[in-house]
């Protein structure tokens, strides 16, 4: 088309929008449009608590000839027995890879290839999951290839043997990157030493495992009382649920009801805590206790928290730390809600040795400012609209619906207020400036923190002689060495060998 022509065909718009009212502005930025109308679906339409045991949630889409099914399952790496740490992140892993009773892992791999189908499984530090994604035409061979799966997996010994090889060439790698290990020793600091969540894999602890554990672990745990189920795709919805009922009956042994997930958290003293290694960036995180999801103030608290570093370029950490500094590359913050025990605060970022200090220090300065101070109106109809115009992502496809809701059931979330979604919006909208200093001067306390740095010593302390800054200037507790730790027995190593 030349520009004659488009000269014309844009003209011929302007005046037909002309026409029908519409204003043509000259700038983007003049542009206004209609609030958004979006309710989100109710989760009782979907639920279906089957006679077999599971609460499903059941949510058809006829969009493509596809359907997924997900289970979740009440058991975690808690369970593991000292001494045993690994003993269900192998049992999760081989659960739909080491084959079944009536198939080798190699002929299972082989058939759900020539179906086109997607299954597999896990099981994280407090659930587990099982998923199948197939073509709808095969769900009959599919629900039974799940079935074998879930009630007589095999757990072949050469499989095993494999996840164990490959288990321990990762441990191997564990003190290679400054950031893997700032993610470990803040575990620690954040819940403390003793915590099983902070347990780690050794290489004994997995050599201490059998295929019989996995067994045992399998037929205690495995059971149609611990799932909940997302199911969406092309189906009929009274002939899924008709399915369902058939997949979870008649389960071949009883299991077990595992025990309440432990919570007994405990966070370091405040201080600055250094694990020295010889990398030219230092990792750098920031800690402060948490909170519970169901916190009265705990959307007040991620408005805040967006404002504060959670926010990306919109957040006054990332402002100050890179664009205004260039002093890393990323920083923020971020202040998720617990389920089962409180979630700690975390700000960080990495940067170069000697610029660790002050980049910390603006960090520690603009968290005591915004409990200081009230945020701008605008920083917080920022905050605010970045929750709720991306709000309907969350149900913007069918299985997105069934995870969101099945996830709401697993954790509790359904029973305690079944209309959370409904009102989550009007309950965002309502957070004031007052509101957010309100959380700060609550939650935000830098005397407090506890400094997690992970580089090099020397250069760290040198720090920028533009902005000296000592580590008494970053906080009032001590200095803590925290030694880097033997990748395979997860020991402290002697100071000769950091």
């Amino acid at each position: 088309m030349n520009s004659r022509l488009l000269t014309i065909v844009l003209s011929g718009l302007a005046l037909g929008l002309t026409t029908l009212g519409v204003d043509i502005v000259d700038r983007p930025e003049k542009l206004t449009f209609p609030p958004l109308k979006f309710e989100p679906p109710n989760p009782a339409q979907f639920r279906v608590p089957l006679k077999s045991g599971p609460v499903a949630y059941v949510v058809p889409d006829r969009t493509l000839p596809l359907v997924t099914i997900s289970i979740t399952i009440r058991v975690g790496s808690y369970l593991d027995p000292d001494g045993k740490e690994g003993l269900s992140e192998f049992t999760g892993y081989l659960l739909a890879r080491g084959g079944t009773k009536s198939r080798t892992a190699e002929e299972l791999e082989e058939r759900l290839a020539f179906l086109a189908a997607n299954l597999g499984s896990g099981i994280g530090d407090d659930a587990g999951s099982v998923s199948l994604n197939l073509l709808s035409k095969d769900l009959p061979e599919g629900l039974k290839i799940l079935r074998e799966v879930l009630t007589e997996p095999r757990f072949q010994q050469n499989k095993i043997d494999l996840f164990r090889q490959q288990s321990i060439q990762g441990m191997k790698q564990r003190n290679d990157d400054a950031k893997f290990i700032k993610a470990r020793e803040q575990e620690r600091l954040a819940y403390g030493d003793r915590f099983w969540a902070c347990r780690q894999t050794t290489e004994k602890s997995v050599n201490a495992i059998p295929r019989e554990d996995l067994q045992t672990f399998h037929q205690k745990w495995i059971h149609p009382a611990g799932f909940v189920v997302a199911v969406s795709g092309d189906f009929d919805r009274e002939a899924m649920v008709a399915q369902l009922e058939t997949l979870f009956s008649n389960w071949p042994f009883k299991g077990e009801t595992p025990p309440a997930i432990p919570t007994d958290i405990s966070m370091s003293p405040p201080g600055v805590y250094f694990v020295k290694k010889d990398v030219n960036q230092g990792q750098v995180s920031i800690l402060l206790p948490g909170v519970m999801r169901d916190n009265p103030d705990f959307l007040a608290i991620q408005v805040m928290n967006d404002i504060l570093g959670g926010g990306g370029f919109t957040s006054r950490v990332m402002n100050r730390v890179r664009s205004d500094e260039g002093l890393a590359y990323g920083a923020g913050s971020a202040f998720p809600g617990g389920v089962y025990y409180p979630l700690a605060f975390q700000a960080g970022f990495a940067s170069k040795s000697r610029s660790v200090k002050y980049a910390a220090s603006i960090v520690l300065e603009e968290m005591t400012k915004i409990a200081a101070t009230p945020v701008t109106e605008e920083e917080l109809q920022t905050a605010k609209r970045s929750f709720v115009d991306t709000f309907p992502e969350n149900f913007n496809t069918k299985a997105k619906v069934a995870a969101r809701f099945a996830g709401d059931e697993f954790t509790g979330r359904f029973a305690k207020d079944p209309t959370y979604w409904q009102t989550w919006r009007s309950r965002i909208e309502a957070v004031t400036r007052a509101d957010v200093q309100r959380v700060a001067k609550e939650h935000l306390h830098p005397s407090k923190a506890v400094i997690l740095m992970v580089g090099d010593e020397k250069d760290i302390e040198l720090g920028d002689s533009k902005h000296p800054l000592t580590f008494k200037d970053l906080s009032s507790g001590p200095l803590v060495q925290v030694p880097l730790r033997d990748p395979l027995t997860m020991e402290p190593l002697p100071a000769e060998s950091r």
